[in-house]
Formats: structure tokens, C-alpha cells, sequence
């Protein structure tokens, strides 16, 4: 089974600015029960689309640079990157299906 990447303000430019797939990445905090509720959406994304896109998560309160660079002000939020840059934006929890959504949208995965 496939899982999110620990994403860290070290690895960042690495796994998602460099990366040749899109990428959702999951900003969260230990202590947000939002958070806690998408984690298992965030785990099954991350298994169902291997090899097709990379689902990686950043902890606010251990990666505040990353956090700050990309005005992250809520959370959960979630950042759909695309050659590099950001091509969408999702705050708050959000069901499975309307995150898939997003992510065929924006991201050329199918569901």
C-alpha cells in the first residue's frame, strides 16, 4: 500500500516543485480534528493513485517555512501542484468524491 510522503521545508522543492507527476499535498497539525478526519481520505488517494500522482502531507507546526511560502492560514489545506506551481486550492474537509474531482480537474486523473 502506497502512503503519503512525510513532505518537510528540506524536501519540498524535491518532491513536489521538481516533481514530473501532479501533486496533492496535505498541509495539517497533530492537534486539528478536521485534519484527523480527511487523514484516511489522504491515505486512500495516496494508495488508489500511485504512479500517477504523489500525495504528500506537510505538518504546519514542524514545517512553518513551507507553510508561511504558501499562505497556509487554514487547515486542513489542500494544494494541487501541477509542473511546479499551484493549480488549485481546497480548504477545509471535503469528501472524497469532491476532492477527486478537483483532482481530475486539475490534475488529468480519472476516477
Amino acid at each position: 500500500m502506497a502512503e503519503p510522503l512525510h513532505l518537510t521545508d528540506d524536501n519540498f522543492q524535491k518532491e513536489v516543485l521538481q516533481a514530473s507527476e501532479p501533486v496533492l499535498v496535505d498541509f495539517w497539525a497533530t492537534w486539528c480534528g478536521p485534519c484527523r478526519l480527511i487523514a484516511p481520505t489522504i491515505d486512500e488517494l495516496a494508495d488508489e493513485y500511485a504512479g500517477v500522482i504523489r500525495v504528500g502531507k506537510v505538518d504546519v507546526d514542524n514545517n512553518q517555512a513551507i507553510a508561511m511560502q504558501y499562505g497556509i492560514r487554514s487547515i486542513p489545506a489542500l494544494l494541487i501542484f501541477k509542473e511546479g506551481r499551484v493549480v488549485d486550492t481546497i480548504v477545509g474537509a471535503m469528501p472524497k468524491n469532491q476532492i477527486v474531482e478537483r483532482l481530475k480537474t486539475h490534475a488529468g486523473v480519472s476516477a
